[in-house]
């Protein structure tokens, strides 16, 4: 393996709520989809040094150390480079632009201290690096021009005097103590606003406002403010503005385990993300992105067949097929490989996504609109399926590649669709086949009860017939199915405690007594499992040690408060980054600690 990679937490992120970028700790932008989150990249780098492609500017010094942290309730980034010679700037960030506009990434260099020289290097790879382009030079900027069939262009302005060099543009240039040089880089489509010499200083102003603005809507006054609204503004840069939706992480590819082959693609939109994502957004006050994302369900909800079935995931868009397959010309991160596009599990069956659904529409419309009369109906026609398939075997949450399950949580989830259906008609007077839902929504309970309670290790299983516990169940109490304090949770929290939890970090599930996930190797501790296990802690009166480990997993965030999805043995991030999942749970442990602290 390669050790000249940086890890997955040197990354910060930027975005223009339709893609985003990471900016490593040394300069370099190694990852970049355009126009849209789940476009074709244009910089790979993060997945194969040599052809992935990246943009980078830094200083060239002797001794220098890096320091990288976000403009205060902002997303734009700053990345500090020291030295003995001097001290340097860069500013990235993307502007906030209407449809109709260009997409920028800008990059602003100052030098703080000293006179430094610099080095910048834009080597764009179209569609995934399998696309040849052309370059071209001319009159302060370089036109880059895809071959593909994609044929996408890019435009790099700048006023600094640059060479081409094997299909990129380089330049070395040197700045003194309070001198700037900018650079921006957009799509090359009709007139560009950064021909106007104001633009990179009217763009970073109007962009920090978006930002503050933004943030100042939260309505989060509790302890850990700043660690909330960082994961916060993480969110909003995943939403797309177009569509309302979002991405379960930026990334593609990243591995769950460094040359393994659990690398997967992130960027499409998960039902089960609904419910959290709703209700993340209108306990921090963002009633605006939580209707969007509503009118995204909405949708798709109007779109599920005769049968009532609905797909795990969509494309941010809303379609269907997510057709998966590999990048072979790609090596991969640290030659983890295969780098996959696409995500093969979207066909799968995975019971849980009713219930995920269901209380995203009930919280919403408890907290936000009452839903329309069309949705109520299609969401009949859904809980009816639920009744008519909820002892089939699935998936699960954890998309198992390893064949279909009897799995304790999408019964769990089936519980909930049928509760919050009931819930729903009974507030708003709906016409249902109340006798029905209830019916089968006891009888899943019995089933729980009976059937995947484990009499010998006094705890529920992940599955029926199996001996193992899985993390998801941590969801049980948090759903209300069971008490908190119930002597059967608070032993399955003990079973839990020994066989997931690793000081404060939480383990999935594990593959012990010949258990298969269907897939090569192992993985880290999953940070959203963490966190539920946070609010668990909590739930049982535990405050004091929930919030002992919710502090310490606080500190595995990275240098700018960013989670991937999982993290390793030595607290290195795994998985894709930054992780929506890790960031929602994030915000709900808060909230619930926070209020039992201040009850307390």
């Amino acid at each position: 393996m390669s050790s000249s990679y940086k890890p997955i937490e040197d990354y910060g992120l930027i975005g223009d709520l339709r893609t985003v970028a990471l900016v490593g700790i040394d300069g370099s932008i190694d990852f970049l989809c355009l126009p849209e989150f789940d476009s074709p990249s244009v910089f790979a780098g993060i997945l194969d040094q040599k052809k992935g492609g990246c943009f980078k500017i830094a200083p060239i010094l002797e001794g220098v150390k890096h320091k990288q942290l976000y403009l205060p309730d902002t997303n734009v980034l700053l990345t500090r480079f020291l030295s003995d010679e001097g001290v340097c700037e860069v500013s990235d960030f993307m502007p906030i632009q209407d449809e109709d506009n260009s997409q920028a990434l800008v990059r602003r260099v100052k030098v703080v201290r000293g006179e430094i020289k610099f080095r910048m290097s834009c080597t764009p790879r179209f569609d995934y690096a399998r696309s040849e382009h052309e370059v071209v030079a001319k009159d302060g900027q370089v036109v880059f021009t895809s071959k593909g069939k994609d044929g996408g262009a890019l435009r790099l302005w700048t006023p600094v005097p640059v060479k081409i060099e094997n299909g990129g543009a380089v330049a070395e240039f040197t700045l003194t103590a309070g001198s700037k040089a900018a650079f921006v880089l957009e799509q090359a489509a009709g007139e560009s606003p950064a021909s106007n010499p104001n633009y990179v200083s009217e763009a970073f102003k109007s962009t920090v406002n978006f930002w503050r603005n933004w943030n100042r809507r939260s309505n989060y006054t509790g302890r850990w403010r700043e660690t909330v609204s960082r994961s916060a503004l993480a969110l909003k840069l995943l939403t797309s503005k177009k569509h309302g939706s979002m991405v379960a992480a930026a990334t593609f590819g990243l591995p769950e385990e460094l040359g393994g082959e659990r690398n997967w693609d992130y960027r499409y939109t998960w039902i089960r993300d609904a419910s959290f994502t709703i209700y993340a957004f209108m306990r921090l006050g963002y009633t605006d992105e939580a209707a969007a994302f509503m009118k995204w369900v909405e949708d798709r909800c109007g779109e599920i067949g005769s049968d009532g079935r609905l797909q795990i995931m969509y494309g941010l868009d809303g379609r269907h097929e997510l057709t998966e397959h590999s990048l072979t010309h790609l090596s991969g991160y640290k030659n983890s490989s295969p780098v996959r596009i696409g995500n093969g599990a979207y066909d799968q069956l995975q019971l849980d996504i009713y219930g995920e659904l269901m209380d995203s529409v009930y919280l919403y419309n408890k907290y936000g609109d009452p839903i329309h009369h069309d949705l109520w109906e299609n969401l009949v026609r859904l809980n009816n399926w639920v009744c008519d398939n909820w002892r089939l075997k699935d998936e699960g949450i954890w998309e198992v590649r390893g064949g279909a399950q009897e799995f304790l949580y999408s019964r769990l989830m089936c519980w909930v669709a049928l509760d919050r259906a009931l819930r729903l008609a009974d507030k708003r007077s709906f016409p249902a086949p109340r006798d029905r839902w209830m019916k089968v929504r006891d009888e899943i309970y019995t089933e729980i009860m009976t059937n995947f309670w484990n009499p010998k290790r006094q705890c529920f299983v992940q599955h029926k017939g199996s001996t193992t516990v899985d993390a998801a169940n941590l969801l049980m109490p948090m759903v209300k199915f069971i008490g908190p304090k119930d002597p059967r949770w608070l032993s399955s929290m003990k079973a839990i405690a020994e066989d997931l939890v690793d000081d404060s970090l939480v383990y999935r599930y594990r593959m012990e007594d010949g258990a298969s996930d269907g897939l090569e190797g192992e993985e880290g501790t999953f940070s959203i499992c963490s966190f539920w296990y946070v609010e668990c802690l909590a739930r049982t009166g535990d405050v004091d040690k929930s919030r002992f480990f919710f502090e310490k997993m606080l500190s595995y965030a990275n240098h700018v408060g960013l989670y991937a999805e999982e993290l390793g043995a030595s607290g290195n991030h795994l998985g894709n980054y930054p992780q929506a999942f890790t960031h929602l749970a994030l915000i709900s442990a808060a909230f619930d600690l926070n209020r039992r602290l201040e009850n307390r």
